[in-house]
């Protein structure tokens, strides 16, 4: 297969479009991350962005609507506290998890009773939905376990000769996935975390969320589960090199790298380090997948990683390093 490269003009959107209509894979930006794209409705096509990704078939995908109306095709439930979140953050790096329709098929979900789905803030991806005529299923467009993608180049570097088409526009604004909040219990929760945090959902609602308990913890031996919103797998933003976080106060931390650094220069080995200002976790969103494959493109055999404070959106990149880390954190 040939891959596309398409701009994001209004003639290019258009012809991303009619291959999203015939069954086809486009990768198109977010504000969070680049998505790869089918229509949410055709099981044939979907079951493409399995393939192409060398994805779980357990792993759901999110659909993306372009306005809200369209949330009947996805859900036959539409509850006041769903409807109080959709105004206050989409469009925006928000996913919802509702009861399916009957529209969309099981290989959308995972093979679950519930769908994700979120209205991207971008332009560039809600004119891509609108032109197709039908919500489009999209996880990150990456192979499967690999740091997600920022840049339309990341996508070339994973996909190229897997996907139709990629629509080429410039690096997503956020960085990390969007935030997903299950709407199906009797109290909201957060099973990704990411922009969106605790407390905007909580002074959004006035009442506690909560957070999934396996969230930003190493799984225990034996344990399972079937995920109901994508990247709580336990080995995921994977880069190829060894990635150590280490964790404690910030002199130590920083005497810490620089001592593993020497240490394993002095064996021959290639460096790559990560340490982002602990009252910069914005800049660390935005930048935490390109730094780590940019550790992947400079062949490093080892990542030594400082760990953010865990609150708000610093929660949610640690959940990204911790799973690229393989939670192999070490406390100085």
């Amino acid at each position: 297969m040939k891959t596309r490269l398409l701009k994001d003009t209004e003639e290019d959107i258009r012809i991303a479009a009619k291959i999203i209509e015939q069954g086809g894979l486009v990768a198109f930006p977010t504000e969070t991350v680049y998505g790869l794209g089918a229509n949410a409705m055709d099981a044939d096509a979907v079951r493409k962005i399995y393939e192409a990704k060398g994805r779980p078939a357990d792993n759901p995908t999110i659909v993306h609507i372009a306005e809200r109306e369209e949330l009947g095709q996805v859900t036959f439930l539409v509850t006041e506290d769903m409807k109080t979140l959709m105004d206050r953050f989409w469009p925006g790096p928000m996913t919802m998890i509702v009861p399916r329709g009957e529209y969309i098929p099981y290989v959308t979900t995972g093979n679950l009773e519930t769908v994700g789905v979120r209205m991207p803030e971008n332009e560039v991806a809600r004119e891509l939905i609108r032109r197709s005529g039908c919500p489009i299923a999209a996880p990150s467009a990456n192979l499967s376990g690999k740091p997600s993608p920022t840049t339309a180049q990341h996508v070339i570097d994973d996909l190229d000769g897997r996907i139709d088409a990629v629509i080429q526009s410039g690096p997503c604004r956020i960085g990390i996935e969007s935030t997903v909040i299950d709407m199906t219990g009797k109290i909201p929760m957060i099973l990704r975390p990411g922009y969106i945090t605790k407390k905007d959902f909580e002074e959004a609602l006035g009442q506690e969320i909560l957070l999934d308990p396996t969230l930003n913890r190493k799984p225990r031996e034996g344990e399972d589960f079937h995920p109901k919103a994508p990247g709580m797998k336990y080995r995921h933003y994977a880069p190829r090199a060894e990635m150590i976080i280490f964790k404690g106060d910030r002199i130590r931390v920083e005497a810490a790298i620089d001592q593993e650094r020497a240490e394993r220069e002095a064996l021959g080995q290639k460096v790559f380090v990560i340490d982002f200002d602990e009252d910069r976790e914005t800049v660390a969103a935005h930048e935490i997948f390109a730094m780590l494959r940019q550790a992947d493109r400079e062949g490093a055999d080892v990542i030594l990683a400082a760990a953010l404070p865990q609150r708000g959106v610093g929660f949610s990149v640690m959940n990204r390093m911790l799973k690229s880390a393989g939670f192999n954190v070490r406390e100085v």
